[in-house]
């Protein structure tokens, strides 16, 4: 049976639905993930396959785009409020068997609202959501996929022969998935990138801390011991500004000092 249900409505998100259902049936085989229009067999009966599928679930990704709510039956009655119609259905049918429902919000579509359901489908806004954008569908696909592997994990080795590695895993290697705030500061979260950047700051990815130089053309100090500060000539680059002349260097020991020579300006320094 399929572990995976995937809901949609046609006249809203129907594209986006195929799309998530490809992505994790290329992860996790097409055996474990359901979509009506592809699930769904030439003569098999529609309302018996739906149902069948809905209720052996494990989880139902409830694809919800701008027109969900928007849409109308042929009375002209909202289609949320029509016992027939096959979105609410199969979500009623997978609250009932106990399935793991998310939402999936595409874009901007706002959090759902008990006040917008129908009182039978009000339980729905309670249900922790997932979002989908497709400037960003490849990292909101891997970070969807994770969570399914995490809610189950029999799902992990289907992914595994299939070629997923679950960005779970590169955590234990300093990889951080998707992005949070502590204490008010934001903290950078992103894929691991090797990137190789000269003369400046390049891509910042992962959990970003401490000092990041990149290609040194001197002496570089950036550890708890101390700096030396001479103005006599030394070894070290030398700096000169406004007529004072600085000769820095560091080797990890010793005292710190620093001393300065105004008026004098040493030949060849700039």
């Amino acid at each position: 049976m399929h572990l995976i249900f995937v809901n949609y409505r046609t006249e809203d998100e129907e594209a986006t639905a195929t799309l998530v259902e490809r992505e994790l049936s290329r992860i996790f085989g097409d055996e474990n993930v359901f979509r009506a229009s592809k699930s769904i067999g030439p003569g098999s009966r529609y309302p018996q396959e739906i149902l069948t599928a809905v209720r052996h679930c494990r989880v139902l990704l409830a694809v919800v785009g701008p027109r969900w709510l928007e849409a109308r039956s042929a009375g002209g009655a909202a289609a949320l409020e029509n016992p027939d119609d096959w979105t609410r259905r199969e979500i009623l049918e997978a609250f009932v068997s106990g399935a793991v429902v998310i939402p999936v919000l595409v874009a901007r579509t706002e959090r759902l609202r008990a006040a917008d359901l129908p009182p039978e489908l009000g339980v729905l806004a309670d249900c922790q959501y997932r979002r989908f954008d497709h400037r960003n569908a490849d990292a909101d696909l891997s970070r969807l996929a994770d969570d399914l592997i995490g809610l189950l994990p029999e799902l992990a080795e289907a992914a595994r022969r299939n070629g997923y590695a679950p960005r779970a895993s590169a955590r234990a290697e300093g990889e951080r998935v998707g992005d949070d705030q502590e204490n008010g500061t934001a903290r950078v979260c992103a894929d691991v990138i090797n990137h190789r950047q000269r003369g400046g700051i390049g891509n910042l990815n992962g959990d970003f801390s401490g000092t990041f130089i990149s290609e040194p053309q001197g002496p570089v100090h950036t550890g708890n011991g101390h700096i030396f500060q001479t103005p006599e000539p030394h070894p070290d680059p030398r700096f000169s500004r406004a007529g004072r002349d600085i000769a820095h260097g560091a080797d990890n020991r010793g005292a710190s000092r620093r001393r300065s020579i105004r008026g004098r300006r040493s030949a060849g320094t700039e």
